[in-house]
């Protein structure tokens, strides 16, 4: 029975093979290993799945007869990845949302490249010991480049996928968001060296290293750093729980989340603002600090709809609190559309305003209209460029507490929350809006990264919306109360703690990815001086002596 199962096995892997041999069948299989980690996201939050996600695309990549082909792995798996973390594009960018995704797919060829270049073969274990460096650093340097704003911002960061998992959290307050990402590609990689080294030893024979290790044993393979590589994530993490600094208790303060839920049609500002109006009206006797209602909240600059401004003053009278509403209208005071925080008290507007600084692509603007400008016809990008604000506000909403206000997928980029609790505030807000997006994961993917932001900064935040999921997390990224979810129109109080004291994350800034810029740097120079070493002309061999030209001894 044995011997069948082995002929299965053997007939299933030549199969697979042949099939890998085939261009078209290998360019299906990256884009399809590429989209895995996807499932560690929400809607399906299989985070656990994270830590070993990136392994067959790691395997395929290692396979791949020439360093080419490995980078056309890295592309096409990065383009598999971009298309599932953000497929719920596709109903308004179209195929425009593809033709981004390969582009920045190509971001992922060098690592593709590198990955072959470390586990190739069989890897030694020098090697495998810097694949554990090296492949997380240059994950990092991917995810850094595609974090800039106008490539769409950090979206769908490896280590987003931990919102929920209260060890990662604690790790986020130490490096941020990339540590975490640097130690689920690393825990992958010793995962991925673990099945080089059991599918190199059929009959539990290893496999001879490339580099004149010893072989035989387990030690002498690249089992050995894989397991190290294990316990060092675990180490790194249980450090991380038992020594960051906590959060220090601040008290605590009442917020009010009003979602009115999907509004549509012609008339759909003046409904929108009827329906706040009820559900805040709600919240009368029930002594909130602060109620905060999602963006494009108010579609009329406050300036030219005097009376708007004087009916939300009226209902903070009425509450007893300030009430914070998102602009999203033509300003009357300045050229363009702006979106904007605007702080309205019992008196009118308190004079604090922060307009949005950072932008969805072809949401909010269309890069380079000149040459792009016709997406607008395949899809619903942006007919008119939003304006920029040029500076992060932070706002005193009385009872001595200040509070820092994000738009949107500003919420996304670490270094916004962290320059705002550097600031001083001690309540970071996010008013959103994903009606567009309603029935698809990008609702409960954008409420999570609310909790890697708080565990990041050690402040809570408060991620309110228009139509769901609005939710609120503590100083250390937990969930506090439940959220408001894509159905509702509610409105619903918090009891949020306040937190003081600064965590590492906040006073040392993105020192992970200048750590990984440093480890790249260092194995370039070790390749430029290998291949040096390879150019350098060798030196002629003295010629042999024979035995007649030998001197004679004399004496014995």
């Amino acid at each position: 029975m044995e011997l069948i199962g082995d002929g299965r096995w053997e007939r299933a892997g030549r199969r697979g093979r042949r099939m890998l041999a085939s261009r078209w069948w290998r360019g299906g299989a990256a884009v399809l290993a590429g989209a895995l980690p996807a499932l560690a996201f929400p809607a399906p939050s299989l985070w656990w799945f994270a830590y070993v996600a990136l392994v067959p695309w790691m395997l395929l990549a290692r396979s791949a007869p020439t360093g080419r082909r490995a980078a056309l792995d890295g592309w096409l798996g990065g383009l598999g990845f971009m298309v599932a973390v953000h497929h719920w594009l596709l109903p308004s960018l179209h195929v425009f949302t593809v033709l981004i995704a390969a582009l920045l797919g190509l971001l992922w060829a060098p690592w593709g490249w590198l990955v072959r270049r470390l586990l190739g073969r069989a890897p030694s274990r020098r090697r495998a010991a810097v694949a554990l460096l090296v492949l997380p650093s240059a994950w990092l340097m991917v995810e850094l480049v595609r974090s800039w704003e106008g490539l769409g911002g950090p979206w769908g960061l490896l280590g987003s996928s931990q919102w929920q998992v209260g060890p990662a959290l604690r790790v986020a307050s130490v490096g941020g968001v990339w540590l975490v990402s640097a130690l689920v590609v690393a825990l992958n990689t010793a995962v991925a060296l673990l099945v080089v080294v059991l599918a190199t030893a059929p009959g539990g024979r290893r496999a001879k290293p490339d580099s004149g290790a010893r072989t035989g044993t387990f030690v002498a393979s690249p089992g050995a750093p894989a397991v190290a590589g294990i316990v060092a994530v675990a180490a790194v993490t249980t450090a991380a729980w038992a020594w960051a600094p906590r959060p220090e208790p601040a008290g605590g303060t009442r917020v009010a989340v009003v979602q009115p839920g999907v509004i549509d049609g012609i008339a759909g500002p003046e409904k929108r603002l009827a329906r706040e109006e009820a559900l805040t009206r709600t919240l009368v006797g029930r002594d909130v600090d602060l109620v905060v209602w999602g963006e494009s909240s108010v579609g009329f600059d406050l300036a030219d709809r005097p009376d708007v401004a004087r009916r939300i003053a009226a209902l903070s009278r009425e509450v007893g609190a300030d009430i914070l509403v998102n602009v999203d209208a033509r300003r009357s005071d300045r050229p363009g559309i702006f979106k904007s925080s605007v702080l309205v008290g019992p008196q009118g507007p308190t004079g604090d305003r922060y307009d949005k600084m950072r932008l969805v692509p072809f949401g909010e603007y269309v890069p380079a209209r000149s040459l792009l400008g016709w997406a607008t016809s395949v899809g619903k990008a942006a007919g008119e460029d939003r304006r920029r604000g040029d500076r992060q506000v932070v706002m005193d909403v009385g009872h001595g507490l200040r509070v820092g206000p994000l738009v949107c997928f500003e919420s996304a980029f670490p270094d916004m929350s962290r320059h705002l609790t550097r600031d001083g505030a001690q309540l970071l807000l996010a008013q959103s809006a994903t009606s567009s997006f309603q029935h698809s994961w990008a609702p409960p993917q954008h409420a999570s990264l609310a909790a890697i932001r708080a565990a990041e900064t050690g402040r809570p935040m408060v991620h309110a919306t228009l139509t769901g999921v609005s939710a609120v997390y503590g100083p250390d990224g937990s969930r506090i109360g439940s959220p408001l979810g894509t159905s509702a129109s509610a409105t619903a109080v918090y009891e949020v703690p306040l937190a003081e004291g600064v965590t590492a994350y906040v006073r040392w800034g993105d020192w992970t990815v200048h750590a990984a810029l440093v480890v790249l740097a260092l194995l370039c120079a070790a390749e430029g001086a290998r291949l040096l070493r390879r150019s350098a002309p060798e030196r002629p061999a003295p010629p042999a002596r024979t035995a007649r030209e030998l001197p004679a001894h004399h004496g014995h």
